[in-house]
């Protein structure tokens, strides 16, 4: 006498057999395995992860561990609203995602849990538009890898984070230094009488020799830090299009440029060419303030933001211009009658436009009339209504790219510190190995 087990595996066979027949091509395993992860039941079929067998669960030997045999099912003491998108690699034959409400670091985890391997795990990041611990570790040699991280990550080591507050401190003596040079104190002034009446000029067209050392000193250490980083970076070519690098060098070469115009003796007392390039370099100098960008990871997130936000931007400036144009030639007509000197022509009442309009109201033009004044408060809601319009959207980018430098600085601090324990080196044994 047959056993009903006997008798549902004879079934099962004669079904497999038919499907087999009917479509000619081998039967598809029916087998189901049951997955508790904590408390929440999946269900799938084994030859779903058999499709990656290095994996955990693609593994039976591996997986046979969390088997349950009283409840009959494989039980998983693991995050739950992160394995939907673990089961759903093997559903959907490799592609992984991380769920929004699901933390980046949680959900790396879980995915090094259950063994999907480190291409995942690098796949996951660069969608997330973050960091490796390959991408920081490409230049050739410990030395050059040490140099790099050295001054490319002040949390690498406690001699790089010194590193960084130094030349953080170069940076605003350099500033502070071209900023007091034009104070009148530090300015020489010259008699040149021509007849009978006397022409003063300011001699600040070179540095004071108190200011010159100061400045010569920053540009050597700003030269180094270059020259120091070109050295150790992973890819020379990708150097020079680093907007970062760019402004480093940018911030050094007025000061040569202006030695070497010292050191030729070329003219610049009188209005020539040289005059209006002497200028532009002064001014130029000014950029040395944005080398602060390198060291301040809000700086960055803030051009991404502004970078994120162009249509935005450029969309709010077609708006401030419709509304500059509008309200200009409004105010002039309505002042034309009455105080025709106060608003000129429509080109001049542009200067009253955008200062109403972006709500700043300096006074120095305004309008007198009652059609005027009423113009002028047109003017200044609808500049208030245009400027807000953008405001919610450049936030949200602001914010997203700030929770991504989060993540990534967090995963990099996290690499770092396993390569420490991995190469079994204190914090401050790095510095020395090059």
């Amino acid at each position: 006498m047959r056993t009903r087990d006997q008798r549902s595996g004879k079934l099962e066979t004669q079904y497999q057999r038919q499907e087999e027949d009917s479509t000619g091509n081998p039967p598809v395993s029916s087998e189901r395995i049951v997955l508790n992860v904590s408390g929440l039941i999946f269900e799938t079929y084994a030859i779903t992860l058999h499709k990656f067998p290095n994996t955990l669960l693609g593994d039976p030997v591996k997986r046979a561990q969390f088997f349950d045999p009283r409840h009959g099912h494989y039980f998983f003491d693991r995050h739950r609203g992160s394995f939907e998108s673990i089961l759903f690699y093997y559903q959907g034959n490799g592609f992984i995602q991380r769920p929004l409400t699901v933390p980046l670091a949680v959900f790396l985890e879980e995915v090094k849990f259950f063994q999907l391997g480190e291409k995942v795990v690098r796949s996951l990041l660069r969608d997330e538009g973050l960091k490796s611990m390959d991408d920081i570790l490409l230049p050739d040699g410990s030395s050059r890898q040490n140099l790099w991280l050295f001054v490319e990550y002040p949390l690498s080591s406690r001699y790089a984070r010194w590193f960084s507050i130094f030349s953080i401190t170069i940076i605003l003596i350099s500033v502070a230094s071209f900023c007091l040079e034009t104070l009148p104190l530090f300015i020489t002034y010259h008699v040149e009488i021509t007849k009978t009446v006397p022409k003063f000029t300011a001699d600040n067209f070179f540095f004071r020799e108190e200011f010159f050392y100061v400045e010569l000193t920053c540009m050597l250490w700003f030269t180094i830090e270059i020259f120091i980083r070109f050295y150790s970076c992973p890819n020379r070519y990708s150097f020079f299009r680093s907007a970062l690098n760019i402004l480093d060098i940018a911030s050094v070469l007025p000061f040569y440029a202006l030695i070497i115009m010292m050191c030729f003796e070329i003219p610049i007392t009188r209005p020539t060419i040289y005059l209006r390039f002497f200028h532009f370099l002064r001014l130029f100098r000014v950029i040395r303030v944005l080398k602060l960008s390198r060291h301040s990871k809000g700086l960055q997130v803030l051009a991404k933001t502004m970078v994120a936000s162009s249509r935005e931007l450029t969309l709010l400036l077609f708006f401030l211009i419709v509304c500059v144009v509008l309200f200009a030639t409004a105010v002039y007509y309505a002042e034309l009658d009455s105080h025709p000197n106060s608003f000129a022509s429509i080109p001049d009442s542009f200067w009253w436009a955008v200062v109403t309009v972006t709500t700043v109201g300096y006074g120095d033009m305004h309008p007198q009339t009652t059609l005027g004044k009423f113009v002028g408060c047109l003017c200044a809601v609808a500049g208030v209504l245009t400027i807000a319009l953008p405001v919610p959207v450049i936030v949200s980018n602001f914010n997203y790219f700030y929770v991504k430098e989060r993540e990534n600085e967090e995963l990099i601090n996290y690499a770092l510190l396993n390569r420490r324990r991995t190469q079994g080196l204190a914090d401050d044994q790095i510095f020395t190995e090059f």
